[in-house]
């Protein structure tokens, strides 16, 4: 047993490729954040930067939803927000009882926790919410000053929306293409998979099952690709002369799928170098397939209903994490929150990894943090750049794994805290690794005591690996409901 241990850790720990439109996430939240806090510090008012970057943090969302949807999505995203500032704020500003501001953060997680889950908003899902409803239930407030607040978060919100819709103007079929690229790579794979299970026939049994293993594997990731697809043409709005030309190619996708063996690899994967710019889609003949038709989805209370349990079991989790860390003496109780919040997954076994990367990449960051202090105050401009640069560093890296990408989070969580003034960075530095330990371990202890056994059984049924399923959080595993997810974007998770 004790040696299964580091193993888990190891696999937990393991770097995977980084998604194909990694630089775009990174670059939009720094295009988003960047121009709102340049001017408070050119207005002398940093200390109100916490409001712009609840909407800034806008642009971590959609990046690969067709406009049209995305538009939408970041609507919702910026509405969720300013509703979670809203509550926070004025609980903020009618008690000053930190139990209370507590109690009320918990509950807001399992809020937006539920309502992330029931929507499949996407990465980064409810952390970044939490974040900013936590944060400012411990910030002091008076009810006159809430407008105004609300204010430049709508503001630097309507700016992230203007970021985010703006590649449209360049390729306005920029996702659908990528989405498409996705399947027919992915078609390629399972076909020459499939090659070479035949030809593992004449070698050993044990090659020949690794084999099928693999095959099977990689049809499961094919099928998923293409749904994806198929719901992202669906998703972008009216059919134009390059949407029906995609989705011309998702038949021939779909053909591989179903006829491995009779379907050409090298072709799938030209088509899919064919998608990359603006260059004319590669045109195919109209096979005539059925066409998917837009899914059906259940009305938002019939969703929310089944996760009554995770509603439970993230309010516990964030209370306890909550009290826990107050009765530690820690003067920011919602970092131990937050940390709560973001480890629930649909199994205790993911969970748990999400609570090693977590703990691994706030230990590492803290150390950032303590490298980049004696830049970082030097002025607030050079706060300013600092925090832009960790932002980019967190949307670059943490396809690759959560853990890399707390690694910039952490640092930059903490250089948040000191738009309002600089504090001592040994006492920063103790509470955050005090409270990112807390949180950890009640929230794990809070998904054992209310465990989700109906959630646990789809991953266990399901075709992905456990590895693979906990990388669906923060990696460019294609979903079919919604879009290709990035983990786990959960882009920048403080």
């Amino acid at each position: 047993m004790s040696s299964r241990i580091p193993l888990e850790v190891a696999r937990v720990l393991r770097l995977g490729r980084p998604p194909e439109i990694w630089f775009k996430p990174a670059l939009s939240v720094v295009a988003a954040v960047a121009p709102p806090n340049l001017t408070l510090v050119a207005l002398d008012r940093l200390d109100l930067a916490m409001y712009t970057m609840a909407g800034s943090l806008c642009a971590l969302y959609a990046h690969n939803r067709p406009y049209a949807a995305r538009a939408r999505t970041l609507a919702w995203v910026l509405l969720g927000m300013l509703g979670g500032l809203t509550a926070a704020l004025l609980a903020a500003s009618l008690t000053g009882s930190a139990v209370v501001l507590v109690t009320v953060g918990a509950v807001l997680a399992a809020a937006q926790k539920v309502l992330c889950d029931a929507t499949r908003i996407g990465p980064p899902g409810n952390v970044i919410l939490t974040f900013v409803s936590s944060a400012a239930l411990f910030v002091p407030q008076t009810l006159a000053e809430i407008p105004g607040h609300l204010a430049l978060g709508a503001a630097a919100g309507a700016w992230a929306w203007l970021v985010g819709m703006a590649p449209g103007l360049l390729r306005p079929h920029g996702p659908e293409r990528r989405a498409t690229a996705v399947a027919l790579r992915a078609a390629a794979t399972y076909a020459g998979s499939v090659r070479e299970h035949t030809l593992a026939h004449a070698e050993s049994a044990a090659e020949h099952d690794r084999a099928g293993t693999a095959a099977e594997h990689d049809r499961a990731l094919a099928a998923t690709a293409l749904a994806a697809a198929r719901q992202a043409l669906l998703g972008a709005g009216r059919a134009t002369g390059v949407r029906r030309a995609l989705g011309r190619l998702l038949d021939r996708a779909e053909i591989a799928l179903a006829a491995p063996a009779d379907a050409d690899p090298d072709l799938l994967r030209a088509w899919a170098r064919g998608l990359r710019g603006t260059r004319a889609v590669p045109l195919v003949d109209d096979l005539a397939l059925l066409r998917g038709e837009p899914v059906p989805r259940d009305p938002l209370w019939a969703r929310v209903r089944p996760l009554g349990r995770l509603a439970v079991r993230t309010g516990l989790g964030c209370a306890f994490a909550g009290y826990a860390s107050l009765a530690l003496g820690v003067g920011r109780p919602y970092w131990a929150l937050v940390t709560a919040a973001s480890l629930y997954q649909a199994s205790f076994t993911l969970t748990w990894g999400r609570g090693v990367q977590r703990v691994v990449g706030n230990l590492l960051g803290v150390l950032l943090f303590a490298a980049l202090v004696p830049l970082a105050h030097t002025g607030g401009l050079a706060l300013v750049l600092c925090c832009a640069a960790l932002n980019f560093g967190a949307e670059a890296l943490i396809g690759r794994n959560y853990w890399l990408g707390s690694v910039c989070v952490t640092p930059m969580a903490l250089l948040i805290t000191e738009f309002a003034g600089l504090q001592d960075p040994g006492r920063l530095i103790g509470e955050r690794v005090l409270d990112t330990v807390v949180g950890a371990l009640v929230g794990l202890l809070a998904a054992l005591a209310v465990p989700d056994r109906a959630r646990a059984r789809v991953v266990r049924t399901g075709r992905g690996t456990p590895r693979t399923l906990a990388g669906a959080e923060h990696r460019e595993v294609p979903h079919p409901d919604q879009r290709t997810q990035s983990d786990t974007t959960e882009g920048v998770r403080p």
